[in-house]
């Protein structure tokens, strides 16, 4: 039998990290409906319009993996806090921002923010719920965000509609209070593993410097500006773990690739994933309204299948993985995953919706039965003086299969329709982009189930 405090501490928990996972999709999704309203206010071109979504991955994927250590050092629960207060603060201030550079800034400082609630949240998971609870919990939390990224483009259109831009940002705010509240207020416990070392000031430079070289790299392909950024940023990783090799508390403790497998191969497995999927929804979104007529309201629709039956089945997932080793229903999902890519592969101007929505759901089930498992067996092979970093690595695995995955989008793109938009006349050139694009991302998913299922069986600590 539990107490009644243990209890109350698990389901606060629960309830934190869960809004707090939300917010960050939600906020993702739902700002790129409002992209054109935030444009025709300050009269900006579309370079500068970016970097509204780009600012906050750069401050994302830099921060990510050092406050998960941070977390490590100084208390988890502490930086979770400071990310949720952040990420809330600087999400008010975007909605009253005079110019689009202040917005610009203050989406950096929200992407620290959530960087840092990231970062710790699934740590956090894994130090209130034991090993046989803990896959149902972070299935829990996985159906949070993919709630977010499936609910945001509906709340945001509607939103902007009715109220402004501004409303997007300003509806986050009684979510961000309300897991502030519960943080503080709730969740009693700290938890800092590794109290003491001291936090890796070199490595963590080294680390974002990297970080930024490489995304910028890769959202520059095939220019050679995009190429020269890849080679500085490869390199910097070179130097980067030279350095943490020697280290004495180095930002990440190389300990965790040298001798853990399941750590590893779980890690590369999710990157691979993530990479094969993250431009599904912007490349079916194209298709939908440029060959089939659609609005961006019935595209939105046709899309929001798969995602919801991610949020549907990733806690069953999640609980499944607490019963049976994780690999196994994890590298099914990887094949189911690269089933649903595989039959999009035969895109083309005659293909039925009714396909594309079958296509959905089975990629949709795919991902809800690799990622909670997947994040069990990561969580659940590490010791609890690496559960931030641990989880601040997969998190930035995530991100960079993201960059990966758009990357991918953008040289083919460039590669085959060149700098022209997309219009009748190079409708022909697009679908071939398309097609191209779901065979590599169905190779990878390939490629991935071999990492999921050699990743050795879970030696649960």
């Amino acid at each position: 039998m539990q107490s009644n405090d243990t209890q109350t501490l698990k389901v606060s928990t629960l309830w934190a990290v869960s809004l707090s996972v939300f917010m960050v999709p939600f906020m993702i999704s739902s700002v790129n409906i409002a992209l054109p309203d935030i444009q025709a206010e300050f009269s900006v071109n579309a370079v500068l319009l970016s970097w509204i979504a780009t600012a906050y991955l750069l401050a994302s994927g830099v921060v990510l993996v050092p406050a998960g250590k941070l977390g490590d050092i100084y208390g988890r629960k502490k930086i979770f806090t400071i990310g949720i207060a952040v990420f809330t603060v600087f999400t008010v201030a975007t909605a009253f921002a005079p110019s689009i550079c202040w917005i610009i800034a203050f989406r950096i400082l929200q992407g620290v923010g959530a960087a840092m609630s990231m970062a710790t949240s699934m740590a956090i998971i894994s130090d209130v719920f034991p090993v046989k609870e803990r896959g149902k919990a972070m299935g829990i939390v996985v159906a949070c965000v993919y709630i977010g990224y499936s609910f945001g483009p509906f709340a945001g259109g509607w939103l902007t509609a009715l109220f402004g831009w501004k409303s997007i940002f300003l509806v986050n705010v009684p979510i961000g209070i309300a897991a502030l509240y519960l943080a503080i207020v709730k969740i009693r416990n700290d938890w800092a593993n590794a109290e003491k070392e001291r936090f890796d000031i070199v490595g963590s430079l080294l680390y974002g410097i990297s970080i930024i070289c490489l995304m910028f790299g890769l959202t520059s392909l095939p220019d050679l500006s995009g190429i020269g950024l890849l080679g500085v940023g490869i390199t910097g990783f070179i130097i980067f773990v030279c350095y943490i090799t020697k280290a004495r508390f180095p930002v990440i403790d190389v300990y965790l690739f040298r001798s853990n497998r399941t750590f590893v191969f779980s890690s590369l497995a999710a990157l691979i994933n993530y990479s094969a999927t993250f431009a599904v929804a912007f490349l079916l979104s194209l298709y939908l309204q440029f060959i089939k007529g659609m609005t961006p309201q019935l595209a939105g629709i046709v899309l929001v299948s798969q995602p919801l039956i991610q949020a549907v089945f990733s806690p069953l997932a999640g609980r499944l993985s607490d019963k049976t080793e994780p690999a196994v229903i994890a590298s099914s999902g990887m094949g189911l995953t690269a089933f649903g890519l595989f039959l999009l592969v035969f895109l083309n101007s005659e293909t039925s919706i009714f396909f594309i929505v079958i296509s959905l759901l089975i990629l949709g089930l795919g991902f809800a039965l690799f990622s909670s498992p997947n994040m069990n067996a990561i969580m659940s092979s590490v010791e609890k003086s690496y559960y931030g970093i641990a989880s601040g690595t997969v998190a930035t695995m995530r991100l960079i299969g993201q960059m990966f995955s758009m990357a991918a989008v953008t040289f083919l793109f460039s590669l085959i329709i060149g700098d022209e938009e997309i219009s009748p006349s190079n409708y022909d050139a697009f679908l071939s982009s398309i097609n191209i694009l779901f065979i590599i991302f169905t190779l990878s998913c390939l490629i991935g189930i071999y990492f999921s299922l050699t990743r050795g069986k879970l030696k649960k600590v």
